[in-house]
């Protein structure tokens, strides 16, 4: 794909990362249930190259941070641009390599919790943020479950409709 064509569809993936949490948090239900920054940057890596979703990844949660004040700057922006950096290079590294939708979401949801939990580890030993990262990792999980099975339902459908 052209360069162009990737930095258009990131900045739509990264506005729809912005936007989508909004309506979401409008309903009152938490950002860290539905999941909905995720959804943008999953569904991105189908579509964008690798380095493009690590442009997309980094700049989804810092923009959003900035304009919206969520997710919070500190400790949650740099745990997030570490998870999804990794979704949306791991989804479009997957799809490279020519495997299914189905377990390329799931193989690439595990390596971003992998590396929110490294993200976490490396806070305790440098910023002072006091968390286990496997507790963090696992609470993340059970809180977020709702959003995942979302994702793993919505994001595939998706793909079936739009067109490249």
């Amino acid at each position: 794909m052209r360069k162009t064509g990737n930095l258009v569809r990131a900045g739509l993936f990264i506005g729809l990362g912005i936007v989508l949490p909004m309506l979401f948090h409008f309903t009152g239900i938490s950002g860290k249930v539905l999941l909905p920054m995720h959804i943008p940057v999953l569904l991105g890596g189908f579509y964008i190259e690798k380095k493009y979703m690590i442009l997309v990844g980094v700049l989804t949660p810092l923009l959003s941070s900035i304009l919206t004040g969520m997710p919070p700057l500190y400790p949650m922006v740099p745990i997030m641009i570490l998870e999804l950096s990794t979704y949306g290079f791991a989804i479009a590294y997957l799809k490279e390599k020519g495997i299914n939708k189905y377990l390329n979401l799931i193989l690439s949801m595990i390596a971003g919790r992998i590396m929110a939990g490294i993200a976490v580890f490396i806070l305790t030993l440098t910023m002072g943020f006091k968390a286990n990262p496997l507790l963090f990792v696992k609470g993340s999980i059970i809180t977020g479950l709702t959003g995942i099975i979302i994702q793993l339902i919505l994001i595939p459908i998706l793909i079936s409709l739009i067109k490249e």
